[in-house]
């Protein structure tokens, strides 16, 4: 297949602003001459990470936590934003030390994923953490996060539980469960 020229910005405006969020309009001509305006989040340089943290003792530690967007509690692995100045793996392990209690000594990159590429640019790097050790770092979370162990065993069981099911927590343990098999 022949590659493909991506199609030409004839305009970029902001439509819509927020406290978190900017939303802009980008007018793009197509190869093919086709014109389309396309709405999509401004793109920003702060990107997240998540961790699928496993214990020694064999098991997963995930975290319930309300999810403003479902407007319910659900069941994820610790993440968050990397912060300025920060790399991908020293996020992954402060993240770990704010949601869950525990850092890990050893942390391996599994797949970076972006959510929605029509609409967002911003791009989590999915992590396993494993040799965990205690230490706690006080988190931004408005109230104590619920620390879930679940039997690595029983891994596969979490994708019919009914409130794990955010899709970068779900790749995440998939690309687990493979490089724990390798």
């Amino acid at each position: 297949m022949a590659k493909r020229t991506p199609p030409e910005i004839l305009a970029k405006q902001t439509v819509a602003q927020s406290r978190l969020f900017t939303i802009e309009a980008i007018d793009l001509r197509f190869s093919n001459g086709e014109e389309r305006v396309y709405e999509r989040m401004r793109p920003s340089d702060r990107h997240a990470v998540m961790v699928v943290p496993v214990t020694e003792q064999g098991d997963l530690l995930l975290v319930r936590e309300y999810a403003a967007g479902t407007e319910r509690y659900e069941l994820g692995f610790p993440k968050g934003l990397i912060d300025l100045g920060e790399s991908a793996i020293e996020a992954a392990n402060r993240e770990l030390k704010e949601e869950i209690g525990f850092g890990a000594h050893n942390l391996v990159p599994l797949k970076e994923v972006i959510l929605a590429p029509s609409y967002f640019s911003s791009k989590m790097t999915l992590f396993i953490g494993q040799e965990l050790y205690a230490e706690q770092l006080l988190g931004d979370e408005p109230e104590p996060l619920e620390i879930v162990r679940w039997p690595l065993a029983q891994a596969e069981e979490l994708l019919t539980h009914l409130d794990f099911c955010e899709a970068r927590s779900i790749t995440a343990l998939m690309l687990a469960l493979r490089y724990l098999k390798s």
